[in-house]
């Protein structure tokens, strides 16, 4: 099958020597006088590799990009912009959002050859990486235009038990897969110098985890463990950094979740320093709530042992043991057994 390239160029005589330079080196080439026009034939043609010039009428290189990173047919061409303009923040702009290279006007056949082959020999690494992963890898990303679809697909995946107090993962072990939570809730923690343990993440339904290991290619920090019995989805690494560097948009949400997952240890670490112990164990039963709750709840109950609440808190068993006491007596919350019930969710937001 021939190799399609789609030009978008506004200049008639631009577009024309390109076409030629590419159609002598054996490239079947389309081209666009402009965005709206060139929107189209992607969607129709499904080229290989777009090369797209920024300053068009109707519109423009960057407005082009944006659209066709939002049609699922279309986000994963690699895209080449022609620009005549040196000035950083066009180079940054276009970069963020996913153009994969730069051609600098005026430039000569040879960069011109040197950069499509370069992106076409890369998308074409990436598929065959994605082909010797799991056998119906390439429907799973071509149905996973967007984070939420990735996640729907990965509910239809077949799943691993995890039984209640089970680990998943312990801190050291080699970083292999993503996790996805189909049913349950997870609990990720680490070991200190002093071997006290601290919580550093919860997990529910639709969650990933383990994600961090894997884009930093390091063992994991940390254990997960089953609060109660859980269904998860393992997504080798392989099939995860194939889908991530050939999904932009999906890339992009990632990283996204991790920099919100940075900015709630902050937050975290900031509790730990100056807030009571009485304030910080109202707040990780709030934080059990807001992660595990239905929605409009207002009496919420939950089984966990006191000492997987201390390592949340990030203090002993036994200082949580008397605070929980505590709101119980303030009738707060209930408690039998390892089961905590929230009943006064008002009273324990105004914990000082």
């Amino acid at each position: 099958m021939d190799t399609k390239i789609l030009i978008i160029e506004d200049n008639l005589e631009m577009r024309e020597n390109i076409q030629e330079i590419l159609e002598l080196s054996g490239y079947d080439v389309s081209t666009a006088e402009n965005g709206k026009v060139g929107v189209k034939m992607a969607i129709s043609l499904i080229p290989n590799l777009i090369i797209c010039d920024i300053m068009m009428p109707e519109m423009d290189g960057f407005e082009t990009l944006y659209v066709l990173n939002q049609n699922q047919k279309t986000s994963s061409i690699p895209f080449v912009f022609l620009t005549a303009k040196s000035e950083r923040s066009d180079l940054r702009k276009g970069m963020n959002l996913g153009a994969d290279d730069y051609l600098m006007k005026p430039f000569d056949e040879i960069e011109l050859l040197r950069v499509v082959e370069t992106r076409l020999k890369k998308r074409e690494s990436l598929q065959s990486s994605i082909s010797e992963g799991s056998g119906d890898l390439n429907e799973f990303i071509s149905n996973s235009s967007s984070l939420l679809e990735f996640k729907e697909v990965c509910a239809t995946k077949p799943t691993i038990q995890i039984k209640k107090k089970e680990f998943v993962f312990r801190e050291g072990d080699t970083s292999n897969s993503l996790f996805f939570i189909k049913k349950g809730k997870i609990r990720t923690s680490k070991i200190n110098v002093d071997s006290k343990e601290y919580t550093t993440g919860l997990f529910k339904p639709f969650d990933f985890f383990g994600a961090k290991s894997l884009l930093q290619k390091i063992p994991h920090p940390e254990s997960a463990i089953a609060l109660e019995d859980s269904e998860i989805v393992r997504i080798h690494k392989d099939d995860f950094l194939s889908l991530i560097y050939s999904n932009r948009k999906i890339s992009t949400q990632f990283i996204s979740i991790l920099s919100g997952l940075l900015i709630q240890k902050e937050e975290e670490l900031l509790n730990l320093a100056y807030n009571s112990v009485r304030k910080r164990v109202a707040d990780s039963l709030l934080t059990l709530f807001d992660r595990y709750s239905e929605k409009d709840e207002d009496v919420f109950s939950i089984s966990i042992p006191r000492d997987s609440l201390a390592s949340i808190v990030g203090t002993s068993t036994e200082s949580v043991i008397r605070v929980l006491s505590d709101f119980k007596q303030e009738k707060l919350i209930d408690i039998k057994v390892s089961n905590i019930k929230i009943i006064n969710l008002p009273g324990l937001k105004k914990i000082k």
